[in-house]
């Protein structure tokens, strides 16, 4: 590996496979198990229930949502740090808008991220909005994905 390159490995399960496995489209269950070495809890998913999987679990649209929204946070919190901004709460409410293409696939259209940032100090909360852009060109997950990933954020004090 080069310096500053980093691996990750996941391991899958798929645990539909019914009776029959695929020998037809509604024969088998999406249902499967996403696991890491180290990791304490296993995730659960499925494809999401308008492609016949199991609503309670996660899907991998999910995931690549609640991916852009962590990595997000985590680059803000880190250059909040770097300007001296105090940050004592942080919430999201991510969304995502994917198309169909009409041949069986599709692609996401874009996602809004909508961080609300609750900072210490008053004077701070211009800063604490303006860094959100700094935070966004760090973020390794959205440098990574073929759709804009738009920022609706708003920052306060307690």
């Amino acid at each position: 590996m080069m310096l500053g390159e980093h691996a990750y490995a996941v391991d899958l399960e798929w645990t539909g496979a019914r009776e029959g496995g695929t020998t037809g489209y509604r024969d088998y269950g999406r249902d499967h198990l996403l696991r890491a070495a180290g990791k304490a809890h296993v995730i659960e998913g499925s494809s999401d229930w308008v492609f016949h999987g199991d609503a309670e679990r996660w899907n991998p649209e999910e995931l690549l949502l609640g991916a852009l929204s962590q990595c997000h946070m985590l680059s803000y919190l880190h250059v909040a740090t770097l300007h001296g901004v105090v940050v004592v709460g942080y919430t999201d409410a991510a969304t995502g808008v994917m198309l169909e293409d009409g041949r069986g696939g599709g692609a996401f259209r874009e996602v809004t991220l909508r961080p609300r940032v609750v900072v210490a100090d008053p004077a701070m909360v211009d800063l604490a909005q303006e860094i959100h852009a700094e935070a966004a060109r760090k973020c390794f997950i959205a440098a990574s994905v073929a759709f804009p990933v738009h920022h609706e954020a708003e920052a306060s004090a307690r």
